[in-house]
């Protein structure tokens, strides 16, 4: 188990025990890499926003029953998955364009560097599973069996995944001009 397991770990038992100051230190140190998440499976910073304070409402609720504290990290992101697997089928059956919110990334910084805005456009580009997978590895810095974990399916599977979504992300990047093929 590493650090951040137990020090993830200790704030989920403190939190289950009913300790006040244990939930903000909680949300602290996961608020910025679950909206990360979420914004870069959505796109829209507005959206995110929604989708991240439903994710932590149904921490809330469900933190009481979490049986291993050591795998919030895991458990988190599954919620947080399922509300944007949510949000994207109810968009998909209320428009004729499937996913119109999702593939659109906008960037809000204007200071942000260019590999970043880079990055960004190429995964607004790759379909959910594929973009799904890049972020958790890559961007959340997930091992291979959480991110298997997370998305419900056996390590092999992650690992095809990331081999096909980083393919298919040098031809997003390089049919937008941004590649060196």
């Amino acid at each position: 188990m590493s650090g951040d397991e137990r020090r993830d770990g200790l704030l989920v038992v403190r939190c289950q025990l009913g300790e006040r100051e244990a939930f903000p230190e909680l949300v602290r140190a996961w608020h910025g890499p679950l909206w990360r998440y979420v914004r870069a499976m959505v796109g829209s910073p507005h959206l995110t926003e929604d989708l991240t304070q439903e994710v932590w409402v149904a921490v809330v609720r469900g933190l009481p029953r979490l049986r291993q504290p050591e795998r919030f990290a895991p458990w988190l992101f599954t919620i947080a998955r399922r509300a944007v697997t949510d949000h994207l089928r109810q968009a998909y059956r209320a428009s004729e364009t499937p996913m119109d919110e999702a593939g659109a990334v906008v960037d809000d910084s204007l200071g942000s560097l260019l590999t970043t805005m880079q990055v960004e456009a190429g995964l607004g580009g790759l379909p959910p599973p594929e973009r799904e997978v890049l972020i958790l590895f890559h961007l959340q810095d997930l091992p291979l069996a959480a991110c298997a974990e997370v998305l419900g399916v056996p390590v092999g599977t992650v690992k095809s995944r990331l081999h096909r979504a980083r393919r298919m992300l040098r031809g997003v990047l390089a049919e937008r001009g941004y590649g060196h093929e």
